[in-house]
């Protein structure tokens, strides 16, 4: 097995920092400390890999150290194919990853040209090389379950139970989330491995081996009106038909396993973790036969939560299609979380914007996190964040830190930043990059532009727009991507990244991007109709 550790400190292992910034992030994403199988290149999302293949990594990795400040590196679906010159300005690695025609975008299509070699899922963050473990989607949990507060329990999920699933890279964030708002959770996870990595963490409190003993905590925490986070080691689709059956009604009740890919991403009932490695490779028919009866099972128990009174809404994990193909006629009668929740955010160019510290100093990071409460003081969203974090959160591999920004607080930072590496502030230059789940990055009609108010749904010339411009404005790595988040046919995202070496240049490719990128959001549902967007362009 090889494994990956980022360099750190002010020594340049590569030409310049651009691509200095890049390698770190890329070894990052695959640290044993960050990635979910860096052995497979798996990043997270059940296969999103960094890199196609092993020697396609190094080829990476030497490209970097080789790449001049006035050259770009090609990568086709994580595998590089070429370097060319453009410009220093240019961006130093352009990476388009698992595209395919239209007509052929579909997961069996998909994986036969995979099993030839000739493409890789890279999810979101993984391919863009911009994961920083939980911690990266950890706010978002946060704003959607803030959110959700607001619009049915007087801001405060105090005295209330929250039943989701999964705790993977990304769902982990759950239980965290809920707590930074005062509820109670019950989180079921078939995997102990990862009930046992999230405790370590901090990202869960304590693990339940019996729906009797979840609930038992639960009750107990209610009462006292105290937050706490529970892990259940059980499966989904066994244990939600078996607390409707009970007449549990959770306050709220969601899922977000990597049900997008139901051969690699969900387990079924009846079969363990180390069952199921065998199965997907030796009868992958026979799991996704079992796959889709636990889906069944799983989504009707959500409708039947709904139909009791529990607010019930799809995490971005395509479950609810999932539930539709395996024969659930009515799984979208529950929304998801995007119209629910968060896009009023992407009407008004906020969205998730997170920094790495390629010093391997948290100094830095802590340093940064108090620029931002001296000069935002007036978010007050942001400053109980960043209070939060600070307390709850421990840093996994280079220290990072995400934060949704406004439109405006994210040019401003940039700038902030830049100036703090030229001053000497901070101990080396920082990568600044975003997930993909923003205002213009995704075309997704399952998740980021699901029931858009005129009907734009499935109109993805937006990310291609988004990466296009990006690169224009001088970002060091654009990256377009097929899938992420929800699966083979289902989206189309864009991803960006910048680094903050302290130079000029560095703080016109700053102003240039971090105005045009979230700017080209509020654009977006401006075009789609939405007042408070139109609102925001008047302004800026």
């Amino acid at each position: 097995m090889e494994t990956m550790k980022a360099p750190t400190g002010p020594q340049l292992s590569c030409k310049g920092w651009e691509q200095e910034g890049l390698l770190r992030l890329l070894m990052n994403c695959l640290d044993g400390r960050v990635a979910e199988n860096p052995a497979e290149l798996v990043v997270y999302g059940a296969t999103g890999k960094a890199a196609r293949d092993w020697d396609s990594c190094r080829a990476i990795l030497d490209a970097l150290q080789k790449l001049e400040n006035d050259e770009t590196l090609v990568i086709q679906s994580g595998r590089p194919v070429g370097i060319f010159p453009t410009y220093e300005t240019a961006p130093r690695v352009v990476h388009s990853c698992a595209m395919l025609v239209p007509a052929w975008g579909n997961w069996t299509d998909f994986r036969r040209v995979e099993e030839k070699g000739l493409t890789m899922f890279g999810q979101a963050t993984a391919a863009s090389w911009s994961y920083i473990g939980t911690q990266g989607i950890l706010q978002g949990t946060c704003e959607t379950l803030g959110e959700l507060a607001a619009q049915y329990f007087d801001g405060t999920l105090a005295g209330r139970l929250v039943l989701t699933s999964g705790l993977g890279g990304m769902s982990g964030a759950q239980p965290l989330a809920v707590t930074m708002h005062g509820g109670v959770v019950i989180v079921v996870e078939a995997d102990e491995k990862k009930i046992r990595r999230r405790l370590a963490a901090n990202y869960c409190e304590m693990m339940a081996a019996s729906i009797d003993e979840a609930l038992e905590l639960a009750h107990e925490a209610r009462v006292r009106k105290e937050p706490r986070s529970i892990a259940l080691l059980g499966n989904a689709a066994s244990v939600y038909p078996e607390l409707a059956a009970r007449g549990v009604h959770p306050d709220v009740v969601t899922d977000q396993t990597a049900a997008h890919d139901l051969l690699h991403g969900y387990i079924p009932e009846m079969v363990s973790p180390e069952q199921a490695v065998r199965l997907r490779r030796t009868k992958p028919k026979k799991y996704l036969e079992l796959a889709r009866s636990s889906i069944r099972k799983h989504v009707t128990a959500m409708l039947d939560f709904q139909r009791g009174g529990s607010v019930v809404f799809d995490y971005g994990n395509n479950i609810r299609l999932q539930g539709k193909l395996a024969g659930v006629a009515d799984s979208f009668d529950f929304p998801g979380y995007i119209p629910a929740f968060i896009r009023k955010m992407f009407c008004e160019g906020r969205g998730p914007c997170r920094w790495v510290a390629l010093s391997g100093d948290p100094a830095d990071i802590y340093k940064i996190d108090e620029v931002i409460l001296e000069r935002f003081p007036q978010d007050h969203r942001t400053c109980r964040w960043l209070d939060f974090v600070q307390d709850h959160i421990m840093f996994a591999g280079l220290p990072a830190r995400t934060c949704w920004l406004d439109f405006q607080e994210r040019g401003i930072l940039g700038g902030l930043i830049n100036d703090m590496v030229r001053t000497g502030q901070l101990a080396a230059p920082v990568a600044i990059t975003r997930d993909h789940m923003d205002g213009s990055a995704a075309a997704s009609p399952y998740r980021e532009t699901e029931a858009m108010q005129d009907g734009s749904d499935i109109i993805a010339d937006w990310p291609v727009l988004n990466a296009m411009l990006n690169g224009a404005s001088g970002a060091a790595m654009v990256t377009l991507q097929h899938g992420g988040g929800v699966g083979i046919g289902y989206s189309i995202h864009a991803g960006m990244t910048l680094i903050a070496d302290g130079t000029e240049c560095s703080a016109g490719k700053l102003a240039r991007v971090l105005r045009a990128d979230p700017r080209l959001g509020i654009l977006r549902h401006a075009d789609a109709g939405y007042a408070k967007a139109r609102r925001m362009l008047q302004r800026i």
